[in-house]
């Protein structure tokens, strides 16, 4: 038999795939080796700046009464989410269904789904992860798809956690006022249902430059949702969570009364698209958290090094190109990636010469997305691996 109809062959195939990666491929191998050894481009995460910013979002509300509740779209990382709430956190967001079952099923205890679930396929699943998991709770914003969770739940004979989103800026949720006021009380009168109260998450905000303009634009946006919460709060409504806000609007949250907690995200990474918007104490830099988060690359052409760097990390590294990824130590170099696989740096000026094989550390634009695309993220300490970190919610996006 030629290899041709070998590969055709399903025993042949099952025994290929059985096939066990080359041992220099096992990650766990790389715990102690310096950073600058790791083939590129790879993911990693600076553990003491990620243990400052972990400490910092609690030094920063306390006393205010709001609390933390990290949303782990930004790592999906159930060791990352383990490490926030030993750090304080109520619990974590999570976007997705099977983004939460990672984490219930990973040891962390209290998941709030911030996204809504409407196929029969969907909320049997989540009624089927709340019948595991007492710790799920999960988003409804209109009323027909509170009767089929009220349906699904009873069916199952449990009795399910459910937080009313509010829509603040017309991607999700209940129109403030009224309308969410009548899903609120639907979902009180359920039987198979239990209010915890309301999410309302301002995304435009969270990137408005400076500090009192964004603070500014953040109380406009959430006008309406305090009015609502107020018409529930007057119908003797369960309001125990008041859930919102982000890395951007984090410290200005107290202000909303009965504001519970900020489902904080990028704060723990941090990345290009933060970096610039101001924070209450420099107005052009915000400096509240550290940038922990970073890609390496490797140039792999220099046949130009006065003029551009060709490096191993395009759009599959990074997947953002807007704003560019920024080389930390470098301030004369603009990153491009335009390329599936390869990084453009255009060299205004440099702090030495560089040549193939050099490595080069990259500040990504967005963190969200760039996390999404490796297996693992290097912790890494004083240069050196530490700890892998396993993304297991890589790729859950249902």
């Amino acid at each position: 038999m030629n290899r041709r109809h070998l590969l055709r062959s399903g025993a042949a195939l099952g025994g290929l795939l059985a096939m066990p990666l080359r041992a220099s491929l096992r990650p766990e191998d790389l715990i102690g080796k310096s950073k600058w050894d790791l083939d590129t481009p790879a993911l990693c995460v600076d553990l003491d700046k990620l243990e400052r910013n972990l400490a910092a979002v609690h030094t920063r509300l306390d006393g205010t009464g709001v609390g933390v509740r990290p949303h782990v779209k930004t790592h999906k990382c159930p060791a990352l989410a383990r490490m926030q709430m030993e750090a304080g956190a109520l619990g974590v967001c999570a976007a997705k269904l099977t983004e939460s079952e990672v984490m219930l099923e990973n040891g962390v205890p209290e998941v709030l789904m911030t996204g809504v679930n409407v196929t029969k396929r969907k909320i049997a699943h989540a009624m089927e992860l709340r019948r595991k998991h007492p710790g799920f709770i999960q988003a409804v914003d209109n009323e027909t798809n509170a009767r089929d969770l009220q349906d699904a739940a009873a069916a199952l004979g449990i009795v399910a956690d459910v937080v009313v989103d509010v829509d603040v800026f017309g991607r999700s949720g209940a129109p403030a006022g009224k309308p969410a006021l009548r899903l609120a009380q639907q979902v009180d009168r359920s039987p198979n249902l239990e209010l915890r109260g309301i999410l309302a998450y301002d995304g435009p905000s969270q990137h408005v430059h400076g500090h009192a303009a964004r603070k500014a634009r953040t109380l406009e946006a959430m006008a309406p949702v305090v009015e609502t919460r107020e018409l529930m709060d007057a119908a003797g409504l369960n309001l125990g969570i008041f859930s919102g806000a982000g890395t951007g609007t984090y410290d200005m949250m107290d202000t909303l009364p009965g504001f519970t907690d900020v489902q904080v995200g990028s704060y723990l990474f941090m990345d290009c698209q933060y970096l610039d918007i101001g924070g209450a104490d420099n107005d052009e830099v915000y400096e509240d958290f550290e940038s922990s988060l970073t890609v390496l690359a490797t140039v792999i052409n220099a046949n130009s090094p006065q003029e551009k760097l060709i490096t191993d990390a395009g759009s599959k590294a990074l997947t953002l190109n807007q704003p560019p990824a920024r080389v930390i130590g470098e301030p004369g170099f603009v990153y491009a990636a335009r390329s599936d696989e390869y990084g453009i740096v255009t060299v205004a000026d440099a702090s030495r010469d560089y040549k193939v094989g050099d490595v080069l550390e990259l500040i990504v634009p967005h963190c969200d997305p760039a996390v999404n695309l490796y297996d693992v993220i290097f912790g890494i300490r004083g240069d050196r691996v530490e700890s892998i970190l396993p993304v297991l919610a890589r790729g859950k996006s249902q």
